[in-house]
């Protein structure tokens, strides 16, 4: 069976840890040709010695900045020659009551990572995801279809993040490139321990047992994947596909449903 990401460009952001390291991973191991970012440059560099490899381009870059994002993708085409995916992975999460939030910054950070972030870096790959055929992809979240207590900006965000991808996907129904987005679930990695608390600081601690949690290399896996199959939504788990399905059919009942599955959670801020 032929290799679908041999020698193909893929930019990925937020590649130092969770789903975005173990795609950097799995893709550099196929013979891809990797530009990934952050914005810590020690974990980019501890990346690149993990990862000895010429098909590995490692730019410091905040995807909240447009300029990073822009500079970003010229630092691809320029070492590659091309770009075949891109693959919107960076993002932040949070968690507090929206009636407890101490400053209204706090959403605005996470809207501009998660959101903002993917339209900068899509805006700027356009041009060459339309000369090969590409493929976008946006790492999205069950909260993009079904907004979650305690997460009102992180749901903003994602379902933001859907809408736009959705958009683009129509507008480039005869262009050959191919969106998609994915929602993994809860997943094993750093997102919920650098998530915002109501005044913006780093939480430092999850709610969930992380053990218990899919592996980032899981998702990876099925990530890549959906796009060899050029899939065009993805969600992962039982509890997520549920949630969509109930989402349609009896929201008023998966109100009730979700406002009690996040209250049992350690440290809810749930009343």
């Amino acid at each position: 069976m032929s290799n679908p990401f041999q020698d193909k460009s893929v930019v990925i952001t937020g590649g130092t840890s969770g789903i975005g390291k173990a795609l950097v991973t799995v893709l550099v191991n196929q013979g891809a040709q990797v530009t990934v970012c952050a914005r810590n440059s020690e974990a980019l560099r501890n990346l690149e010695k993990e990862l000895v490899t010429t098909g590995l381009l490692a730019i410091q870059a905040d995807v909240s900045r447009q300029e990073d994002c822009e500079r970003l993708i010229e630092a691809a085409v320029q070492r590659f020659g091309k770009i075949d995916i891109l693959i919107n992975n960076a993002g932040i999460s949070m968690r507090a009551l929206f009636s407890e939030i101490k400053d209204l910054e706090v959403i605005r950070r996470v809207m501009e990572t998660n959101f903002w972030g993917t339209v900068y870096c899509t805006k700027y790959a356009l041009p060459h995801l339309l000369k090969t055929g590409g493929t976008v992809v946006g790492v999205s979240s069950i909260a993009g279809y079904r907004g979650l207590p305690g997460r009102t900006g992180y749901s903003a965000s994602k379902f933001a993040m859907q809408g736009f991808l959705e958009s683009l996907r129509t507008e480039n129904l005869h262009t050959g490139i191919r969106v998609m987005w994915v929602c993994p679930g809860f997943t094993a990695s750093n997102i919920r321990n650098t998530a915002l608390d109501r005044e913006g600081r780093t939480q430092k601690e999850t709610p969930l047992d992380e053990a218990k949690l899919m592996g980032a290399e899981v998702v990876a896996s099925r990530i890549l994947k959906a796009i060899a199959r050029k899939k065009r939504t993805l969600v992962m788990t039982g509890q997520g596909k549920l949630t969509v399905l109930l989402s349609r059919l009896v929201p008023g009942l998966l109100d009730g449903l979700v406002f009690n599955h996040f209250r049992k959670e350690p440290g809810s801020p749930l009343k």
